[in-house]
């Protein structure tokens, strides 16, 4: 099986508007214009989100992995322990929002391009 990793722009560049990518089994949704969704499967054994979100604990964890300090799994179990959901990317704003259960915004952060 072939794995292909695109960046930002990559993505962009296909046409997509917004993606979300789901904590709990690493699904994800990429929009693109027409209202036409392609979803990725699962790609993982699923984690159980914590129902109370704690942003801060979150905040000092994602720093850490940004600095490479953890691997994309340890960060998603992070996620997950820490009540993040889900993952909304949007192109045009080049914002990356991480939001709990309720849908609530726990962090909102520029992408570099």
């Amino acid at each position: 099986m072939q794995i292909f990793l695109l960046n930002i722009n990559e993505i962009k560049a296909l046409g997509v508007t917004h993606y979300e990518a789901y904590v709990a089994h690493g699904h994800i949704n990429y929009h693109v214009a027409n209202n036409y969704t392609a979803k990725v499967l699962a790609k993982y054994e699923l984690l159980v989100i914590a129902d109370n979100s704690q942003s801060e604990g979150f905040k000092l964890e994602l720093v850490a992995h940004q600095q490479v300090k953890t691997d994309f799994l340890t960060f998603i179990k992070m996620c997950a322990a820490f009540g993040i959901e889900k993952r909304e990317i949007c192109m045009d704003k080049m914002t990356c929002t991480y939001c709990d259960k309720a849908g609530k915004e726990i962090l909102v952060e520029l992408i570099p391009s």
